[in-house]
């Protein structure tokens, strides 16, 4: 069964909805960046997630490699979603920037990721 979910950023600039099993696996990655902001994963093909509203308001950062994009509201800055280097065709939500009841609707199954060792980890992941 597949449902829909919404969420964005904290002053509600961006918006997104997407489109996802009810039962979902959520990467929990120790990486510099995801372990500072408590970012947790839930990777959605790019055909399931749409913008709503706030495109005008992303930025993007990128660091080591360039490849991963990290979008973040430019005016609260919190990272709703991103474009990751291990999924390249898929965006990865962040659990936490769901709206309330519907996270709590999905059944949720967290898996560590060890992102600071990424090259090893992410061979895990196929």
């Amino acid at each position: 069964m597949r449902v829909k979910i919404e969420g964005g950023c904290h002053c509600g600039a961006v918006r997104f909805e997407a489109e996802v099993p009810n039962a979902v696996e959520v990467l929990d990655c120790n990486c510099s960046i995801c372990s500072m902001t408590g970012y947790r994963h839930l990777i959605v093909p790019h055909r399931d997630l749409r913008l709503v509203s706030g495109e005008d308001k992303l930025t993007s950062y990128r660091f080591g490699t360039g490849a991963a994009n990290h979008l973040f509201c430019s005016v609260c800055g919190i990272k709703s979603f991103y474009q990751p280097r291990s999924h390249p065709d898929a965006w990865s939500i962040n659990l936490n920037a769901l709206d309330g009841a519907e996270a709590e609707a999905l059944q949720v199954t967290v898996h560590p990721f060890d992102g600071r060792n990424w090259e090893q980890a992410r061979s895990k992941l196929d």
